[in-house]
């Protein structure tokens, strides 16, 4: 069986590149790169993709090899109808790693190809850091690098209005695009910019909050074999995927015009008021998602179907969405109701092995970004902790003392998170009550002292106990 790379594959088209994209994980393969993939076969937006590599561990070794090529598995069920199918994507044209070849990431910036910018840095990568210094190569932290990168097309270009980017970052937090500039402009007064600078970010780009949903559980290792048979290469990066999809962009008639998604058959909405689309999924979705981590994965469960078919999990899981996300959510309840019913049915895709452990990557903001929001509009409703939601934080910090049946957890966390429970459960090992108050009272964690809202402290410590005999 040959290895897929572009010398075994013939009648690929070279598109100049218009799009630059931090990350390249199995998210962004199979939602952004997938849907350009469709814009380069169905229409005359002919753009490649350069991959920039956000972190400095790693080297995207698989996608080199490769050549940028891999297949999205489509797998499930669409308007009654199975689903399964497989579709080589070619867009991906280069693949960069800034702290190995830092000239050539700025040398990116003077393409005038270049028109779009994406990013998937999870719920913590668009944060500004006072630490990071102009003269890093790169930065840290990802506005930061992008940042020098737009700086140097500034620079390149010498403010040319036509030379700035429209920008799409599919991180899964509230107004991610106008949080992104605010990093941006103040990474611009950090390091002294000139206020031209600041100008042409306000003026020449135009930066669009988005919202992305898609549930990509990644490489399918249980078949993985017979489907390489049937593709006919060795792929390395198959990603697997459930036909539903949507990416919702705050953007106007411009956007709209470039992005010439009306001529496919990809489910892409622009529209001026993303609010509503985003609570639904963050608030019901992403909320179940994430609650499902450290319960699932503590009960000695792999995945996010395994988890909704355990009794007690399962149980735990729909009782949180009916009596403590869905009471909260100002919608009518026939529509909670439907979407809620989606959400499990897409949960349940026989297809699909979401592995608990994947998605329990930056655990804390995540439940930040998905679950708080839930829980304050819960205490300031009803006067009292949602005993749910406080069930999961219990699980939350047990899951990062890092252990399960005596074996390791392989923590997916920034070090400041890993470090912080490290060192409160070496300090406190038989103090539940004390590990609960250091962990809800860091405001680092939550932008907020949880120990404010009403009883939740005693709560979480009660069901702690409950669950967890030797506490």
């Amino acid at each position: 069986m040959q290895q897929l790379n572009r010398q075994n594959t013939s009648r690929l088209v070279q598109y100049p590149p218009r799009v630059l994209q931090f990350g390249g994980g199995n998210f962004l393969r199979a939602f952004v790169d997938w849907m350009i993939e469709e814009l380069n076969v169905k229409t005359d937006f002919g753009g490649s993709v350069i991959v920039v590599k956000p972190t400095p561990t790693g080297n995207y070794a698989a996608l080199r090899s490769q050549e940028g090529l891999f297949h999205v598995l489509t797998r499930g069920v669409k308007n009654g109808r199975l689903v399964n199918e497989q579709q080589l994507i070619s867009c991906i044209q280069e693949i960069i790693h800034p702290y190995q070849a830092w000239e050539t990431y700025l040398q990116s910036a003077e393409l005038e190809s270049i028109r779009f910018v994406v990013s998937n840095t999870t719920e913590a990568g668009i944060q500004f850091r006072e630490t990071d210094q102009w003269t890093d190569q790169p930065a840290k932290a990802f506005p930061a690098k992008l940042t020098q990168w737009l700086y140097h097309r500034f620079q390149y270009f010498e403010g040319a209005k036509d030379k700035g980017c429209i920008l799409l970052p599919c991180e899964l937090i509230e107004n991610n695009a106008d949080a992104l500039k605010k990093c941006i402009l103040q990474y611009a007064a950090l390091w002294q910019l000139e206020e031209d600078f600041a100008i042409w970010i306000n003026t020449a780009n135009h930066f669009c909050n988005t919202l992305v949903d898609r549930i990509v559980p990644g490489y399918p290792a249980e078949d993985a074999r017979a489907i390489q048979q049937e593709i006919g290469y060795k792929d390395h990066l198959l990603v697997a995927a459930e036909p539903y999809h949507l990416w919702t962009i705050e953007g106007d008639e411009t956007i709209q015009q470039e992005l010439p998604f009306e001529k496919t058959n990809l489910n892409v909405v622009f529209t001026d008021h993303l609010a509503p689309y985003r609570e639904l999924k963050v608030r019901i979705l992403n909320g179940a998602h994430i609650a499902m981590v450290p319960i699932g994965y503590l009960s000695g469960l792999e995945s996010v179907r395994e988890a909704l078919e355990d009794e007690t999990v399962g149980t735990l899981i729909a009782d949180m969405l009916d009596h403590e996300i869905l009471p909260t959510l100002d919608y009518p309840k026939a529509q909670l109701e439907q979407y809620k019913k989606e959400t499990l049915d897409r949960f349940k895709n026989p297809f699909i092995h979401h592995r608990l452990i994947d998605i329990s990557l930056n655990a804390i903001p995540k439940f930040k970004a998905r679950l708080l929001p839930s829980l304050k509009a819960y205490v300031e409703q009803f006067g009292h902790a949602p005993r749910g939601i406080a069930t999961v934080l219990a699980y939350l910090i047990h899951f990062y003392k890092g252990a399960r049946k005596g074996e390791n957890i392989p923590l997916k966390a920034s070090n400041e998170v890993v470090d912080f429970f490290q060192s409160t459960w070496a300090k406190y090992p038989n103090d539940f009550e004390k590990i609960v108050d250091r962990t809800l009272g860091n405001e680092a964690f939550w932008g907020m002292d949880l120990r404010t809202l009403g009883n939740l402290s005693k709560v979480v410590v009660e069901r702690g106990r409950e669950n967890f005999c030797f506490f």
